[in-house]
């Protein structure tokens, strides 16, 4: 989701929850994003949370609400508000992954965007933070499911403003997933009913439990089915 930090000690405590989740050996599913992912964690209602459950195996979740694609901080970055650092190299069999709407939205207001599109991915979806992530994870041999972000329900959300880039985003995030048989974008677009608040939390920013619920059922989905 756009989303907005709130505050370290937040940070903290949701980078903790991430690092409680690493002690599973055996997981072969990863997560890696920003609060889209991350959000209801502290209640064990995150979208990992559930994808565990649907899919009966153990998915170990690194996502941390704030976190951006293009993070050149060392410090901060490591603790997960870079979504790349937050990938560690492993046997994965599919990273589930999200972000670049906090370089958006945070980066340049959802507005004369182009250059931080462009230093997120290329039109022809082969440059940029994204496909480095992307191409970094594939070497290893492990499918790449990158999601999409909500959209506004057509009024009284910050990021209203937002649709256009939203819709741009997602347009170069499917060119890049067709040039590879191995990476899956799954975008959620559709997912919220015009009119409809309930899919956003109070803030009108992240997925509110049913989003997230929501989000974790179509994830299953692929991973059962691709």
């Amino acid at each position: 989701m756009w989303a907005v930090i709130r505050s370290l000690p937040v940070l903290a405590c949701l980078v903790g929850a991430a690092q409680a989740q690493d002690i599973e050996p055996k997981a072969e599913i990863l997560v890696i994003g920003d609060s889209l992912l991350a959000w209801h964690r502290a209640s064990g209602q995150a979208v990992s949370h559930r994808l565990e459950q649907l899919l009966e195996e153990p998915v170990i979740d690194r996502s941390v609400g704030g976190a951006r694609m293009i993070y050149n901080l060392p410090i901060s970055g490591a603790m997960g508000l870079s979504i790349a650092k937050q990938y560690r190299d492993k046997p994965w069999r599919w990273v589930v992954a999200n972000g670049g709407g906090n370089d958006l939205w945070l980066g340049c207001g959802c507005g004369k965007c182009d250059r931080k599109m462009g230093k997120l991915i290329s039109r022809d979806g082969t440059r940029g933070a994204i496909p480095k992530l992307v191409g970094r994870i594939r070497a290893t041999g492990a499918k790449v499911l990158w999601l999409g972000y909500l959209r506004s329900p057509g009024f009284g959300t910050p990021i209203e403003g937002c649709k256009d880039e939203g819709d741009e985003l997602d347009a170069r995030l499917a060119v890049m997933a067709a040039l590879d048989d191995g990476v899956v974008f799954h975008p959620i677009s559709d997912l919220v009913p015009e009119g409809d608040l309930s899919f956003h939390g109070v803030d009108r920013i992240h997925p509110s439990l049913k989003a997230s619920q929501a989000i974790a059922r179509r994830l299953a989905r692929v991973i059962r089915t691709y």
